[in-house]
């Protein structure tokens, strides 16, 4: 039984049946200002409940998933004394390949032929949570313009924002992880099928070389060249031996 139940029922309501009528009229207005109370307290719940509705209708695509993200992260940053300046947000690869393993990118504004912050989200995270870590680091390039990478001024910015680690790859410290969650729960699902990308190894050939036994110079050495033996150390004086594969091309 909620507080404003217990306050009639043990209170509001023998007051209602006791005389004089000037108890009556108290109890009356009390339980006037409590039903009004409650009313508006339904209508801010029903209210707050249309707004996450049609939030979550309006997201039909990652970006608009991405953008709305943004504006509930404005805020946080906000509180820590940088305002996230305007900036479009999309899914993609960023500018060092597919494999390079980075998961997000920012350009400057003077990149971009409408003076704005581009980011891009790799489709390789499978995750809202590592979506969003990513874009809070992104938008602290966007709030330093990716002026000083990822120097002192940027690790000011991401250290009081809550990111934490290696600042090239800073990730949601034990304060900001919880925010995120809450901020993910709010969003809904991230319209998204990851890309899965096979990274290759790259294949040592043991390709041919020279070696000097006695002080350790290296040289490589190329096809043409190996039928002439291997050279002669510049600082021993002495021949060089043959290490690797001298009958593979290079």
């Amino acid at each position: 039984m909620g507080f404003a139940n217990v306050l009639f029922v043990g209170v509001l309501l023998p007051l209602l049946l006791q005389n004089p009528s000037s108890k009556r009229e108290l109890a009356k207005k009390i339980f006037l200002k409590l039903t009004v109370k409650r009313i508006s307290e339904l209508a801010h719940l029903l209210s707050f409940g249309l707004c996450i509705l049609l939030r979550m209708k309006s997201i039909q695509t990652r970006e608009d998933w991405l953008l709305e993200a943004v504006e509930l992260l404005r805020p946080l940053f906000k509180a820590k004394g940088y305002l996230i300046p305007p900036v479009q947000v999309s899914c993609g690869f960023t500018s060092t390949g597919v494999r390079s393993g980075h998961v997000g990118q920012c350009w400057t504004k003077s990149s971009a032929s409408n003076e704005i912050n581009q980011i891009f989200i790799s489709p390789t995270l499978t995750t809202p949570f590592e979506v969003i870590d990513t874009l809070v680091h992104e938008l602290v390039h966007a709030v330093d313009d990716c002026k000083n990478k990822h120097g002192p001024v940027f690790k000011k910015i991401a250290l009081k924002v809550g990111l934490v680690g290696p600042m090239r790859g800073a990730t949601a410290g034990p304060v900001l992880k919880p925010i995120l969650l809450d901020l993910v729960q709010r969003l809904g699902p991230y319209p998204h099928g990851h890309i899965k990308v096979t990274m290759r190894k790259p294949v040592n050939r043991n390709r041919p070389r020279a070696k000097c036994k006695e002080c350790g110079y290296q040289v490589p050495m190329l096809k043409k060249f190996l039928t002439f033996g291997p050279p002669i150390c510049p600082v021993d004086k002495v021949e060089m031996e043959q290490v690797g594969n001298w009958d593979e091309e290079c």
